[in-house]
């Protein structure tokens, strides 16, 4: 079974060595780094409270954007650093799983002003 966290509700010392569990939050700003030789990618999540990097190897879903709601499967390293097997994209510029949205403690007016930046490029 996975189990859903929070980037505050994780701790380095929470989780056995290969434990595989899901988390969520929103991706913050200019975080994204892809690498230009390899599928190599960085970002951070936050649930406006912490932040944890995640580091995934291959292609993004077509729906995640900066400043978006994302779930991500994968596990956390001794250095703190998540490595991402899958990362999950919400569906519209508004959506955003419900387990994300209770555990952000955030309203739907966040979600939307966040996505506005999508629109101003």
């Amino acid at each position: 079974m996975l189990f859903y966290r929070s980037p505050s509700q994780i701790s380095q010392n929470e989780f056995p060595e290969n434990y595989v569990f899901r988390i969520g939050g929103v991706v913050v700003d200019n975080s994204l780094v892809k690498s230009k030789t390899s599928t190599n990618i960085e970002f951070e999540i936050t649930d406006f409270n912490k932040k944890i990097i995640v580091k995934y190897q291959g292609m993004l879903p077509d729906l995640f954007r900066e400043g978006q709601g994302v779930v991500v499967r994968g596990k956390l390293m001794n250095d703190g650093i998540f490595v991402a097997e899958e990362v999950l994209a919400k569906h519209d510029e508004t959506y955003m799983p419900p387990e994300v949205s209770d555990s952000l403690k955030i309203d739907k007016k966040i979600v939307i002003d966040s996505s506005k930046t999508l629109y101003l490029e």
